[in-house]
């Protein structure tokens, strides 16, 4: 670990390079056993360094500091009774980023491995995703250690009205947004608002978003991650010259964001061999069938081998296998967390990779960004190219607002049209700053600049 530097001794506005280093052992030495955090702030410093060039004003004593200080961390008990009596106690979090741009917003993950360092890097991420929208949100993230997996459904209510009766009091249209993530789906949101509800005496569409259409959701909020994440790779693409359609692609994970990758993919014309989970991975030389894949992972909420079992001779399980292992054009990562690697990426290489598009945040490790980038394949970050979740959610905040609904196909059209635009923001950015096509230098520069000429605005908040 690099040697703490206080900070009274950060270097000016005119040593850029020593004041980002400086930054990052502080926060080293702040947030001490959070390597997915320092992962996540490590990334974004190591791209301003062409921004403070540009804008002095921005390496103000105190911005950047900010900019990686959450505003708020909630920590809180979360006790529930399962189907046996027995009184469990599990661990609940939110961390509210910041609110520069707007009020909070992001989703709630329940997974055994939340634990606060990783819900703060997911709300620094968020922050930055939401900053490229342009739709005026602030960035937050939370959750709890709590595994939906195995659990009946009456346990999965009690655990999520316990959840709510701390959360609602940190959360509101106006401050705080939540919204669904890994083992949080439209089942959880409706028991978390049937709380919020039950607690306040207040019908507040707008303090959840992925909620059930008949009662205040949007359409194509479950989908929207997916598609949005499918339509950046093929801007990608056509950069290049290339179309999606007739593309071999491989996709990771089987939950909500894999699921709706591998449906829009198809739908464009391109051809996806792979899903998988924790356990290992299928490939199906005959395309994924997405009906039978939503069937065994959301109605019955069963393994990945099944549908090898039940699809037929085309598809085969690879127990502990990778889908990175298996030849294809284009790789979306839709998993989570650092899941595709240094190895990982020269076995996509060895087997012709052109494009790489992050659907879950962070996925791939610094070392294997460089190594596909150092190739020449184009790479889609995720707090761009998986922006079109908290897009959606957006727009289901402003159908609440107006008391309004809005069509699927022109839900899909404005989705399409900002995803667009948050492509061309980091290929736009990138160039000026003299690193064209590096979408991760462009999509880092762009939100930051976002947020810290909002904060020079706003004064010290």
């Amino acid at each position: 670990m690099p040697t703490p530097v206080p900070r009274s001794s950060l270097p000016g506005p005119r040593a850029p390079r020593g004041r980002l280093d400086a930054l990052y052992a502080e926060v080293q030495r702040r947030d001490p056993g959070e390597p997915e955090f320092h992962q996540a702030v490590r990334e974004v410093l190591d791209s301003l360094g062409p921004s403070l060039a540009r804008h002095p004003e921005f390496a103000e004593p105190g911005l950047m500091e900010r900019v990686a200080e959450p505003e708020r961390q909630i920590v809180f008990r979360v006790p529930w009774q399962d189907d046996s009596g027995t009184t469990r106690v599990n661990r609940g979090f939110r961390v509210e980023f910041s609110s520069t741009l707007g009020p909070y917003k992001g989703g709630l993950r329940f997974h055994p491995s939340v634990n606060l360092g990783i819900v703060k890097f997911l709300a620094f991420e968020q922050v930055l995703k939401n900053a490229l929208t342009g739709l005026g949100l602030g960035g937050g993230k939370g959750g709890s250690d709590f595994d939906p997996r195995g659990r009946s459904e009456p346990e999965v209510m009690r655990f999520c009205q316990s959840f709510m009766t701390e959360l609602h009091r940190h959360v509101g249209e106006h401050t705080d947004i939540p919204a669904g993530d890994i083992g949080v789906g439209g089942r959880e949101i409706g028991f978390l608002f049937g709380q919020y509800r039950r607690i306040t005496n207040r019908w507040e569409p707008g303090v959840l978003t992925g909620k059930g259409r008949d009662w205040g959701g949007s359409a194509l909020r479950s989908q929207s991650t997916g598609y949005g994440n499918v339509l950046y790779a093929a801007h990608l693409l056509r950069t290049r010259g290339e179309e999606l359609a007739g593309r071999r692609v491989v996709v990771s994970g089987s939950g909500n964001v894999a699921v709706h990758s591998i449906e829009k993919a198809q739908e464009l014309g391109a051809h996806v061999l792979t899903a998988s989970d924790s356990d290992g991975c299928v490939v199906d030389e005959k395309g994924i069938d997405v009906p039978l894949l939503r069937e065994i992972k959301e109605v019955e909420r069963g393994r990945i081998s099944a549908y090898a079992e039940r699809r037929g001779a085309s598809a085969r399980y690879l127990p502990g296998g990778r889908v990175w292992d298996v030849p294809a054009d284009v790789a979306l990562p839709s998993a989570t967390q650092n899941e595709l690697d240094a190895g990982a990426a020269l076995a996509l290489l060895r087997h012709g990779v052109r494009v790489v598009s992050e659907g879950a945040n962070m996925p791939t490790t610094p070392e294997a960004i460089r190594i596909l980038q150092g190739a020449g394949v184009a790479f889609g970050p995720g707090k761009a190219a998986n922006a079109g979740g908290v897009v959606t959610s957006a727009f289901e905040m402003q159908q609440n607002a107006q008391r309004d609904t809005w069509s699927s196909a022109w839900v899909e059209e404005r989705l399409a049209l900002v995803m667009r635009t948050i492509h061309d923001t980091c290929a736009e950015t990138a160039a000026l700053h003299g690193a064209p096509g590096n979408h991760v230098l462009g999509a880092n520069i762009a939100a930051f600049e976002r947020l810290a000429a909002a904060m020079l605005a706003q004064g010290v908040v």
